[in-house]
């Protein structure tokens, strides 16, 4: 990780870091029951999605992330206008965040898997390299980790030829330790790769549980932690110190989901400019 210029394309910023300035919603669900019409729980926004990749282009941020609930449109039409706006601001769309589905689930998994799949076109047309899935919500069981095995295979299979890469994250109940997260990646053998998040998993045990798996991360989302004082920097360095101790030489997605700062970019380029320190600090203590 500490090898060579963290310069901007070294940097990601999702979506999700951006609540406020997009305001809006569109919860998409595989469930037919769900109401995906718009939404503003934050508010109505300051900026559409489109207009975030020339906001990152100018400070300096290289790479975005899209939460899939953060696109006001599923029409081709726009899909090509939100490329051509990235591929104009030098922006390049790292991942497609698909927000719902569980592959774990006894029941709906293969309803999900197909409504999962059907995200892949959409990553394609609007040129995201790589697509993160949620792995499962169930308990980690060996019954649910080998359905999610399945279902996770069979979508990489559909994703061939497309360009795009099917990841997962360590999160929510099917993968809460590096135990379960080793044993479905060796299941896949490669065809599915690790988005690593460094807050998903609670402290203590986070820190050594980041430095099993961030071996095999080829994303990171690099959430930092706050309290009334501000960014707790004792636990962001120490999380960011296990990737380092990992090997994880790709991108950061920095991750701002707090209310410390009215601007979120403030918050957002407050991380980049930790990591960045921490890379300084690093270099000369090698020299």
């Amino acid at each position: 990780m500490m090898e060579g210029i963290l310069d901007s394309s070294r940097f990601a910023v999702s979506t999700w870091s951006l609540h406020r300035l997009l305001g809006a919603v569109y919860p998409y669900s595989p469930d037919p029951g769900m109401n995906v019409a718009r939404k503003e729980p934050y508010g109505a926004g300051r900026a559409s999605l489109i207009d975030v990749a020339g906001q990152l282009a100018k400070r300096g941020i290289g790479r975005l992330e899209v939460c899939s609930f953060h696109l006001p449109s599923l029409d081709h039409g726009y899909l090509v206008e939100m490329r051509e706006a990235l591929e104009t601001s030098g922006v390049l769309l790292q991942t497609l965040l698909v927000e719902d589905g569980d592959p774990s689930h006894p029941q709906e998994a293969e309803r999900d898997i197909r409504w999962i799949a059907g995200w892949i076109e959409i990553a394609a047309a609007l040129g995201a390299r790589n697509m993160r899935v949620i792995a499962g919500k169930q308990a980690p069981t060996k019954e649910n980790l080998e359905r999610c095995a399945h279902h996770l295979a069979w979508l990489a299979a559909q994703a061939e030829g497309s360009g795009v890469r099917i990841v997962i994250e360590n999160w929510f109940d099917l993968l809460p330790s590096p135990k379960e997260t080793n044993w479905l990646l060796d299941a896949l053998e490669g065809q599915v790769g690790l988005n690593g998040d460094l807050g998903n998993w609670a402290a203590p045990e986070k820190y050594a549980g980041l430095a099993d798996i961030m071996r095999r991360a080829e994303l990171c989302h690099a959430k930092a932690e706050y309290n009334d004082a501000g960014l707790d920097a004792a636990d962001y360095r120490k999380t960011v110190e296990a990737c380092r101790k990992a090997g994880y030489s790709g991108p950061y997605t920095l991750i701002y989901d707090s209310p410390f700062f009215a601007d979120e970019w403030d918050g957002i380029l407050l991380q980049k400019a930790f990591i960045e320190e921490l890379h300084q600090e690093k270099q000369r203590a090698a020299v």
